[in-house]
């Protein structure tokens, strides 16, 4: 007889996530986003920073070897025949330091016997140069017939000084003393403080390119008064109404490069890193160093060397650092963040 078993098999229903799961479950999600974000974004801002910082020392680089050729630094810009590149007195250093920066083709677009804006340097003046770029600084904002934008400026010292010629235009206020202005031309040799303690090069954002709105970060103010000393001129800048459009001077900073002017690639050590930038026509202005990397700017020295350089520095000590022959002893772990 044949036998038939038969086999009863459980079957076990696997329930669903409940509503109250799926919602812990998009919390926790929620908050590892919300954790890891910041995170990806300081990642992101080191990787910008760090780009920047070597595109600094590249600028830095290049003015070492301009003086290894030419036994001297480039001027700002030049009112004579100087520097056997043609009398033009508004190119800017930039221009002078594109063969030491590979980028050859570039300078042999720039015309030095015009002036900037000549049509002979459109070429030039609308070419965006990468090494001139820091990566951290926003320009959604600006124009698109501004030209080449600008980052990294060169220290003219913090002598509210601009129109520097052979003597100066205005008595009683001595000479610049910083590394770069016009005519400079300075010989490593004159940097009497010493190359490690003299700074060449900072940063500085982009501007809005308009007069009729204040952007307190980028803006160059107009305070109307006439100051003798850097102690005037940052004492005379931070005493304006910022919200008053009427003290606006200048806003279209940071561009063109080839322009040798102080709100396109000349800066100050006058007010501190992330202070007010103030012009005080004729021939007095404090542009001012100051970055999106939070509180401090990149600097690179003479020497090459690029420190991070804090906003909140012994204003002394950063003045020190941005004469050439003031006699100060000045230590980098006092200056940096």
């Amino acid at each position: 007889m044949t036998s038939i078993i038969h086999s009863s098999r459980t079957v076990r229903n696997r329930s669903a996530f409940t509503l109250v799961e799926l919602l812990v479950v998009i919390a926790i999600i929620g908050i590892l986003v919300g954790l890891l974000l910041p995170a990806v974004q300081a990642a992101r801002e080191a990787a910008r920073r760090m780009q920047c910082t070597n595109n600094m020392r590249q600028v830095g680089m290049a003015t070492l070897n301009y003086e290894a050729s030419y036994k001297r630094l480039p001027a700002s810009r030049i009112s004579r025949t100087a520097d056997r590149l043609g009398p033009a007195s508004s190119i800017s250093v930039h221009a002078r330091l594109l063969p030491f920066m590979e980028a050859n083709e570039l300078f042999r677009n720039v015309d030095f016997t015009v002036e900037w804006n000549d049509p002979r340097n459109d070429f030039a003046r609308n070419t965006s140069v990468a090494t001139f770029r820091c990566p951290s600084d926003p320009s959604s904002t600006v124009p698109a017939n501004v030209g080449g934008l600008n980052n990294y400026y060169v220290n003219s010292g913090t002598v509210p000084l601009w129109n520097r010629t052979t003597a100066s235009p205005l008595p009683g206020i001595p000479d610049c003393d910083g590394v770069f202005y016009r005519d400079s031309f300075l010989k490593l040799s004159s940097i009497m403080d010493g190359l490690s303690n003299t700074a060449a090069v900072s940063e500085r954002m982009t501007g809005d390119f308009s007069n009729t709105k204040v952007s307190v970060r980028t803006d160059t103010f107009q305070p109307g008064t006439q100051p003798m000393n850097a102690a005037d001129a940052y004492r005379d800048c931070y005493a304006i109404d910022l919200n008053d459009v009427s003290k606006q001077g200048f806003s279209d900073i940071g561009a063109p490069w080839i322009r040798g002017y102080h709100s396109t690639t000349e800066y100050y050590h006058i007010a501190p890193p992330q202070g007010r930038s103030c012009m005080f026509p004729p021939g007095r202005i404090m542009t001012t160093a100051n970055s999106q990397h939070g509180a401090m700017v990149n600097m690179t020295f003479i020497d090459g060397s690029t420190h991070s350089v804090s906003s909140s520095v012994d204003l002394n000590v950063y003045r020190a650092i941005g004469s050439r022959n003031g006699g100060e002893v000045v230590s980098t772990s006092s200056i940096t963040e």
